[in-house]
């Protein structure tokens, strides 16, 4: 289970959803823009360094979930559980949607494992770990033309 890194309360995506509806219908089609999953998650490894990794997140049962393989990146999480995930650019939109809060590894939710599965396009491995991602904060900006300012929204988590 992943430490938790401060008192105010993370949340999870259908909670994020009911809170802020637009933010996150806007979020979504930037994370989820290739027709699946898609964005950089950032961890804090053991000796504070950053580290990226392209990952494909997946919402199941309210939940922002990854299947994601034994590497550094998945000891990150299981040793601080800080994370923040960022959406990945299109060609025709250059928006941008991150989400910041802290992951909790879900691997004995077996139920929950076999809903992702079901919804998932990728193949997992039965080595590949379930990760929720609870949210804290979440950005969006959107540039609206040359020459403009960008809009920036801005959304933590109630508490």
């Amino acid at each position: 289970m992943a430490s938790t890194i401060s008192a105010m309360p993370d949340v999870t995506w259908a909670e994020f959803e009911s809170s802020a509806p637009d933010l996150v219908s806007s979020g979504s089609d930037l994370l989820f823009h290739p027709g699946f999953g898609f964005g950089y998650l950032a961890t804090v490894s053991e000796a504070g360094g950053p580290r990226i990794h392209p990952i494909n997140p997946l919402i199941s049962d309210g939940h922002l979930l990854a299947f994601i393989m034994p590497t550094p990146k998945l000891e990150d999480l299981r040793a601080n559980g800080r994370y923040a995930l960022h959406s990945s650019q299109t060609e025709t939109v250059d928006d941008e949607f991150m989400l910041a809060g802290r992951a909790v590894l879900r691997e004995a939710d077996r139920g929950l494992r076999q809903a992702s599965l079901s919804g998932h396009p990728l193949t997992v491995g039965e080595d590949h770990v379930l990760v929720e991602f609870l949210i804290r904060r979440a950005l969006l900006v959107h540039y609206p033309g040359a020459g403009a300012s960008p809009e920036s929204r801005v959304w933590s988590a109630p508490g």
